[in-house]
């Protein structure tokens, strides 16, 4: 990388620091950054491009499991061992927030919700949240799931060529908006894919921007995100006004969240407040799963003897009818096959939080207001945690595969107290379009694999579409 220059020595680090005295006024070895060329990459990424994943690698492997650099005044820490992991995300939990960036970068679209809020507004808004994911309202959306597979094989045609991202973003879409709405939706709210992009796209930006526009800038970009919230915004709060004035209970997020009550303080959801949440469900519930199956579907493309077996395990529970809920904890095979893509390209590839006060990692002293960073894409990596870990092996998760690894090693959906509260949502999600697809359809890659390469967004996504041949199977 153009904007790195070493710092430190050259070998790897095996294990993680001892956790000692913090080491006053000392940092780790890491890269020294050259703010000036972080500007001109950013201005002229064609000339200068930047890999974000290959970066955070990069340090990885020069630097070890802790290492430290500054851009501009901002201290940063990457982590990529699960011991440091677990200081961070569990042990130290109370000590830290979600950085100011992640908030700069979301709260446009996301307010004050789940997302972006900390401490006790966080921890209510857990408490309510949470009764809307429980298993027994995940199993009404099971069969709202299987329904919109079903839907998108329906529109496949033998032998055509599709962008496969695209089509599951379309069907991950339709599952997110009849989960939160149910049914007699407003025809507008079917056409707003779109507009999801330009908000999506729009915290991408800021996300991975050293030079911030202000948001009152009228440039292109903060006119269509601006324009593309007023519209989400008026139809969602035209959507909470309309349940509210109705006295009907559906089997639908948007209802659970209605009905939700703090225990504490006695308190529902105002209008605000379930406008943001539902923003970030919106958002947040249908991009991490529609990556998760298109990595998926690439990687049973380049593994035919992956995809054998996974056919078998569904033929043999599902046969040809379509899968239920009641099928899954016999689908092993197929379980194993999302996590397996889910830690070679996680749908998150790391896990960012800011210290509110002065805290101790791996014995050194990281300063209120620094920037950590927990490599999750570099652990998923870790030939220490994962044998041969370039590999797509599902069978490393087979029956007691959270024995064999260390407790943080695998974080698709973050860890501790602020793991990820759609993570059953999005399993669920992912094995029964995967089980409703595969056995009607094989997707082939169409071009070349060397071309699908993964690029650090707020998610993990393919850089390039990646278009897949349909060919039907003979159920």
């Amino acid at each position: 990388m153009d904007s790195m220059t070493a710092a430190g020595p050259d070998s790897h680090q095996n294990e993680p620091p001892p956790v000692d005295e913090p080491r006053k006024n000392t940092y780790p070895d890491g890269p020294r950054i050259h703010l000036p060329l972080a500007l001109i990459s950013q201005m002229l990424p064609a000339l200068f491009p930047f890999d974000a994943l290959e970066f955070g690698l990069g340090i990885v492997r020069q630097f070890g499991d802790i290492a430290h650099y500054q851009l501009g005044p901002l201290h940063v820490y990457q982590l990529s061992h699960p011991d440091l992991a677990r200081q961070v995300l569990v042990e130290q939990a109370e000590k830290f927030h979600k950085p100011k960036l992640i908030k700069r970068a979301f709260r446009p679209f996301a307010g004050e919700g789940l997302l972006t809020s900390d401490g006790a507004a966080w921890r209510q808004q857990r408490r309510l949240l949470q009764p809307a994911f429980h298993h027994r309202q995940l199993a009404a959306y099971s069969k709202v799931m299987v329904e919109q597979a079903l839907r998108l094989v329906e529109s496949f045609r033998d032998g055509e060529t599709r962008d496969i991202g695209s089509e599951m973003a379309r069907v991950t879409m339709g599952v997110v908006v009849n989960t939160l709405f149910g049914a007699d939706l407003p025809r507008e709210i079917l056409e707003i894919s779109g507009s999801m992009r330009s908000v999506l796209d729009a915290a991408n930006r800021r996300m991975n921007s050293v030079l911030q526009i202000p948001s009152w800038a009228p440039t292109p970009r903060n006119l269509r995100e601006r324009r593309a919230l007023a519209g989400l915004d008026a139809m969602f709060h035209l959507i909470i006004h309309m349940r509210r004035r109705s006295a009907e209970r559906r089997d639908d997020l948007l209802s659970a969240l209605l009905a939700a009550v703090d225990e504490d303080s006695g308190a529902a959801m105002s209008d605000q407040q379930l406008r943001d949440e539902m923003m970030t469900l919106f958002l947040a519930g249908h991009e991490t799963t529609a990556n998760t199956l298109t990595w998926t579907w690439y990687l049973l493309s380049q593994h035919p003897e992956v995809e054998a077996k996974l056919l078998r395990e569904l033929r043999s529970v599902v046969g040809g009818r379509s899968p239920a809920l009641t099928d899954l904890p016999n689908l092993p095979y197929t379980e194993m096959v999302i996590r397996e893509a889910m830690r070679l390209f996680p749908p998150a590839p790391g896990v960012a939080r800011e210290p509110i006060e002065d805290v101790t990692i791996a014995g050194y002293r990281v300063c209120r207001g620094s920037l950590i960073s927990v490599n999750t894409y570099a652990m998923h990596q870790d030939a220490r945690f994962f044998a041969d870990p370039q590999r797509f092996d599902p069978e490393r998760f087979s029956s007691g595969w959270e024995e064999r690894i260390p407790r943080y090693a695998y974080l698709p959906f973050g860890g501790g107290p602020r793991i990820c509260i759609g993570n059953a949502f999005a399993m669920m999600e992912a094995r029964l379009i995967l089980a409703t697809v595969a056995p009607r359809y094989q997707l082939s890659l169409e071009g070349s694999a060397a071309e699908v390469v993964p690029v650090q967004l707020v998610t993990l996504r393919p850089k390039r579409p990646v278009r897949m041949r349909l060919t039907r199977r003979p159920l």
